[in-house]
């Protein structure tokens, strides 16, 4: 049983990871740009994000056993799309039905352990839930890397028939059908809708902005319907008796400063590192097994140091872990800014990636104990529920962020190359089409080749320049996460660990 429920809710963290390595190729194969390859990621996270609480309320009140499965098929169905798919509109489609389903699964599979273990066995059957799925996460990468390079990139979709086929044979042979008796009225319906709107519309109009301009009426209009249904959501929540984020849990104020920080610092690192892809495979050749191999070091470094995070906790209190832990994490962005193009991955990225990891290392543990610690338990579930949707929304939006500024720098650093090196007007106008693809833009076909080259490098360059402003924009996230922790949590000198519903899913 506990099997089944980490292989299930481990497809909706292990699929997240995996496909941000196969971006690259997934871009050229489908002649894609980098905004419909940012939606390929945004679509999925916001279903994800968006319904993550109202998939627990369903799960409560019809079954946590029938909406596990029906959340397991809806993905497995979707995944097959996605690996089917012949068009990048297609493919994102394919994704935000993953969301849907992945919405489903995660907070079932929770809810089932809870319902079916004694008093006893739960709390160690509820702490496996995230220790596995953090590793299946961030092992995603990885995986991907290895399915690209060797198959090819449909099989990070494909990869999970076989899983999901697994799991649905233990869920209806092994796993009885539980629900919370205690569940009343309807499902809140209407607070779904308006944060998934809310959400689709900030994040439409951020990331068509970098396009159209903040001024094209599209994006106002998107940008003020998505401003206006969360703010409808807000009000909405705090007044009907079934909403599915009671905002009491926020009169804590160490909850409150723990989902702020995890807005921070999981918005900068879903926002910035979703560009690091792009840089290893088009910017300095790496292969996209190198690229996803690259994150070895940060998965070693979090498995092996968590439980050591975890007893600093009780020998000095969560506080020190999340000011230092985000602090160290601000570190490993900046050196992020340092590889410009070429050199070794050891004196270049690794750097980078080792510091975060130990960052994360010691953030996330302490991090998952506030938020579990400062409210009863009657209200664990749903803080757990309200933390991660939190950190998905965070790189939602970031991402969303992120791209807009990105793409202004880049547009400004190549016209100051192009400037530079005297092209031609009519190569320029040619160029205009391919800006949209960053890193992957291609020069015009049929140019003097040394000039060809000059371009190439203008446009490796401009990326390199972009990526490095994205990345001390989250060292200042991180920083900022830091200093929240600082003012807002409270620091019992032996915390009580109470069990974890999940931490935060980095991106």
């Amino acid at each position: 049983m506990l099997a089944a429920t980490i292989l299930g809710s481990s497809l909706a963290f292990i699929d997240g990871t995996a496909v941000s390595v196969a971006l690259p190729v997934m871009q050229k194969d489908l002649g894609a740009s980098v905004t419909q390859m940012q939606w390929v990621v945004e679509a999925y996270a916001l279903f994800l994000a968006a319904l993550l609480l109202v998939g627990g309320a369903m799960g409560d009140r019809i079954g946590r056993k029938r909406v596990f499965g029906i959340g397991i098929g809806l993905f497995t169905l979707a995944s097959i799309w996605g690996g089917l798919a012949p068009t990048a509109g297609q493919l994102i489609i394919a994704r935000a039905l993953q969301g849907v389903g992945g919405a489903m699964m995660v907070p079932a599979s929770l809810a089932i352990i809870s319902a079916s273990f004694s008093d006893d066995d739960r709390g160690c059957a509820i702490g496996t839930w995230p220790g596995f799925t953090a590793i299946t996460a961030a092992i995603g990468p990885v995986l991907g890397g290895w399915l690209v390079t060797n198959l090819s990139w449909r099989w990070v979709f494909f990869i999970n028939i076989p899983i999901a086929i697994i799991v649905l044979m233990i869920l209806f042979w092994k796993i009885d059908e539980s629900k919370n008796e205690s569940a009343q009225g309807p499902i809140d319906w209407l607070g779904a809708l308006l944060s998934t709107l809310g959400l689709t519309g900030l994040v439409f109009g951020l990331v068509e902005s970098g396009n159209l301009g903040f001024s094209h009426p599209g994006v106002v209009a998107s940008l003020v319907v998505g401003v206006a249904a969360l703010v409808g959501f807000v009000w909405l929540e705090s007044r009907i008796a079934n909403s599915m984020m009671d905002l009491k849990v926020f009169k804590s104020r160490s909850f409150s400063g723990a989902n702020i920080l995890t807005f921070l610092l999981y918005g900068a690192l879903g926002g910035s590192l979703f560009f690091l892809p792009f840089n290893m495979i088009q910017v300095q050749g790496y292969s996209a097994t190198e690229a996803g191999a690259a994150w070895l070091p940060f998965i070693i470094i979090i498995a092996v140091l968590s439980r050591w995070a975890g007893g600093l906790i009780m020998k000095f209190g969560p506080k020190l872990a999340l000011v230092v832990g985000p602090a160290i994490s601000s570190v490993g962005f900046l050196l992020f800014m340092v590889p410009g193009i070429g050199g070794s991955y050891w004196t270049t990225f690794f750097p980078a990636i080792l510091v975060l990891g130990l960052g994360m290392a010691i953030s996330v543990a302490p991090l998952v104990t506030v938020v579990m610690g400062s409210v009863d338990q009657e209200s664990a579930g749903l803080a757990s529920g309200v933390n991660n949707a939190i950190s998905l929304t965070a790189s939602l939006l970031a991402l969303a962020v992120f791209d807009v500024a990105l793409l202004a720098i880049f547009n400004t650093t190549l016209d100051n190359k192009l400037d530079a090196i005297d092209v031609p007007p009519s190569v320029v106008l040619a160029l205009e089409e391919q800006r949209e693809n960053l890193a992957g833009a291609e020069v015009p076909a049929g140019i003097d080749p040394t000039l060809a080259r000059s371009l190439e490098r203008a446009i490796d360059e401009a990326f390199v320049e972009s990526f490095r402003w994205v990345m001390f924009i989250g060292a200042i996230l991180a920083l900022l996460s830091s200093v929240v922790a600082m003012f807002t949590i409270g620091n019992p000198r032996k915390p009580e660990l109470a069990p974890s519903g999940g931490a935060p899913q980095a991106a």
